[in-house]
């Protein structure tokens, strides 16, 4: 295994990448009057995933790594209920919520790994 040296390098952040790439994609079709709303909030919440994940990888401290993945993680929360709503409100099909819902999942169980190590290192 090679050493991670870059949070690129990390599989929860290239996990929550491509999660970020898929609400874009599928927020394209949303209806024109939720462009400030529901889309705006969508890609907001999955590049907040992401981008904590990248900032807690830089922090020296794993307390600060800690906050930093947890807020991640309730930014994919904030993401899987947008989800929900698209769904129910038809922007989006069953079958591309199936797949974002297992996305979402496989992301939030590896950043609950990252959690539980830095949580680890705190004590």
């Amino acid at each position: 295994m090679e050493k991670i040296k870059n949070f690129t390098d990390l599989n929860t952040w290239k996990e929550a990448h491509k999660l970020v790439l898929m609400v874009y994609t599928h927020t394209k079709n949303f209806p024109d009057e939720e462009r400030f709303g529901l889309t705006n909030q969508s890609r907001r919440a999955a590049v907040s995933v992401s981008s904590n994940i990248a900032e807690g990888f830089g922090r020296s401290s794993a307390r600060d790594k800690r906050h930093f993945y947890t807020m991640g993680a309730t930014s994919l929360a904030e993401l899987q209920n947008q989800f929900l709503a698209a769904r129910d409100l038809e922007y989006i099909q069953e079958e591309f919520f199936e797949t974002l819902a297992t996305q979402m999942t496989k992301t939030g169980m590896l950043l609950s790994g990252l959690i539980k190590s830095a949580t680890n290192k705190a004590q």
